[in-house]
């Protein structure tokens, strides 16, 4: 039997005519909508917005004054000058803390420090410079509030600070999404050891954010969509988001942000990574779990499961030329060995050799030998397959015709992640910045009945490409591409642990191994089948994406607009039960339905 093959593709982008009269077109159409819209709107890059007017004391408006906004960590400069209304906008800056300096010819030059910006929040800052000599200083030192005044979003931000110091299990930030008001985790989702079913709804942690599916939802990091190939949540095998440490902040969006952020009726998590600075940090840690601190389970077995679980990382950051270029890094790896304790439902050894027992009316084909039992004759064919059921080992249950067999499963993780992000300053006028992600995670353990070593596997890559540049005063351009990758493995079969697993002689199908057996009444656990038997799924997930964000002031009006697309390529070979699946009923001895 040869797998059956999905291959689904989806394109985004603009259609028709020329190049020329398609890029007029675009141009029209941001232009036209732009000046339609009567409100600011939250920035969609990842930094954050400072504007302001400049005055002198009696509130007239001061033009050309230089406006110099510096970040305290990495010294890095960013200047403008104000328009003929006294206005001025700084937008897409680095999350962190910032001092402004504002100077004009007949004034004294006015010093604001304590000026803290989050990701995509936009900050008014207002000052009143007086008359004297610009070598005249005035240092505020008070902190600015930091009261977003220009939007309505609902929304909340964690910084630094919240996202690396807080005890967190597994060290996935966008966990840290469910301490936002309206955000809430699902307590319903499968567990990745279930590969196949949590696999195809992916497997990053699942959140609802103001009643929303986890699929409407919007993760973006560094302005980058972040979403896997089921729109769902980043996450790798595990059920996590590493790089704690690589998270300066993020933003929670739950209701209320403009429609320039698209792709998204859920909420919005915005992510910006961390970046270096002017001076060299770093951090090393490691997590240990081990079942000597464990509790016994009430489905262990004599003994609890084996589970050692090793958590490390390092990160780093620092200048490559101070005040200039920096560059920031982190690994992060899971070493984990743990065992699960599986309790399945087979026939008893009874059962097995054609021994079987009965209430009132024995069952079809079988020969009664007392008033509760009876004999079959077991069919060769079926008897091939006895050696892929376990016998009991934990007792039988009320129905003496079947028993319970239980063994830890052996789940073993191996999760490599890290992180860089470079930034360089060309001039005052004009930055760039790159980042990249990258993270592998291969998982394997058996199968249900402890035949078949199964594994499944996500590697996920993400690139990131910024520059913005200061025209003038009165415009701002920020240019972004960014790129995604998503290759998962699911549930897919390596090896057989008991031999039978790869007897093809088995196989219900030519090139198969044996086939899943469904055995009706009595919760038997069903048999998966061979190695090359169950359901699988290979996903390879591409996407491209661009963003041109404008920004134009003209008198006391900020105005935003810009154009994004993005490319989709979903892959995927998905083969249901491909060695087919025997369903039999307790009721009749005789094989009833063979299906694929």
């Amino acid at each position: 039997m040869k797998l059956d093959a999905e291959l689904n593709r989806s394109k985004q982008g603009f259609s028709g005519g020329s190049r020329r009269v398609r890029a007029a077109f675009r141009v029209f159409i941001v232009l036209g909508l732009s000046l339609l819209m009567a409100a600011d709107a939250w920035s969609q890059v990842s930094g954050a917005t400072l504007s302001g007017t400049i005055t002198d004391t009696a509130g007239g408006a001061l033009s050309h004054a230089d406006i110099f906004v510096t970040n305290t960590a990495t010294r890095v400069t960013t200047n403008t000058t104000t328009n003929a209304d006294g206005f001025y906008t700084m937008p897409n800056l680095l999350p962190g803390d910032y001092e402004l300096k504002a100077s004009a010819p007949g004034f004294s030059t006015k010093v604001q420090n304590a000026i803290t910006l989050t990701v995509g929040a936009r900050q008014v800052l207002n000052l009143a410079l007086n008359v004297g000599r610009v070598t005249e200083t005035v240092q505020v030192s008070g902190a600015v509030p930091a009261v977003d005044q220009e939007s309505s979003t609902i929304g909340n931000v964690l910084d630094s600070n919240t996202v690396v110091e807080l005890p967190l299990n597994g060290r996935s930030w966008t966990d840290l999404a469910t301490l936002q008001p309206g955000v809430d985790a699902l307590t319903t989702q499968k567990s990745y050891t279930n590969a196949v079913d949590r696999g195809l709804r992916g497997f990053g942690n699942e959140v609802t954010i103001s009643g929303a599916r986890p699929q409407q939802n919007n993760y973006r990091l560094d302005g980058i969509s972040m979403n896997d190939y089921s729109n769902g949540g980043p996450g790798s095998v595990l059920g996590g988001n590493l790089g704690v440490d690589a998270i300066q902040e993020f933003s929670v969006l739950t209701a209320n942000y403009s429609a320039e952020y698209g792709r998204t009726s859920g909420g919005v998590i915005n992510a910006v990574t961390r970046s270096g600075t002017n001076q060299f940090h770093g951090s090393a840690y490691e997590f240990l779990r081990n079942s000597a601190l464990d509790a016994r389970n009430f489905f262990d077995g004599p003994e609890i499961p084996e589970f050692r679980r090793n958590q490390f990382g390092v990160s780093a950051g620092g200048p490559i030329r101070k005040d200039r270029t920096f560059i920031f890094g982190d690994y992060e790896g899971i070493r984990q060995f743990q065992g699960v304790s599986v309790l399945d439902i087979v026939p008893s050894a009874d059962a097995r050799a054609g021994k079987l027992h009965y209430t009132n009316t024995p069952p079809p084909n079988c020969t009664p030998t007392s008033a509760t039992e009876c004999t079959v004759i077991v069919d060769p064919a079926a008897k091939q397959y006895l050696p892929l059921f376990p016998l009991p080992n934990r007792g039988l249950t009320s129905d003496p015709d079947a028993g319970f067999f239980g063994f830890a499963q052996n789940q073993i993780v191996r999760e490599d992640f890290f992180t860089v992000r470079f930034d360089h300053q060309f001039s005052a006028s004009d930055k760039v910045f790159a980042s990249y992600v990258f993270d592998d995670t291969p998982f394997t353990a058996p199968d249900a009945f402890n035949n078949v070593l199964k594994t499944s596997k996500t590697v996920r890559q993400q690139a990131a490409l910024e520059e913005t540049h200061i025209f003038n005063s009165r415009f701002v351009n920020t240019v972004r591409f960014g790129f995604g990758r998503v290759a998962a493995d699911i549930f897919i079969g390596l090896s057989a642990i008991n031999p039978a697993a790869a007897d093809p002689s088995l196989s219900a199908e030519p090139g198969r191994d044996a086939a899943s057996v469904v055995i009706g009444g009595g919760n038997f656990t069903a048999l998966p089948g061979g190695v090359l038997a169950p359901t699988s799924s290979a996903i390879r997930w591409n996407t491209f994406q661009g963003y041109d964000d404008a920004f134009f002031t003209k008198g006391t009006h900020s105005i935003k607009f810009g154009v994004a697309f993005e490319r989709m390529q979903a892959n995927s070979l998905l083969a249901p039960l491909p060695g087919g699946v025997f369903t039999f009923s307790r009721s009749n001895a005789k094989r009833k339905s063979c299906s694929r």
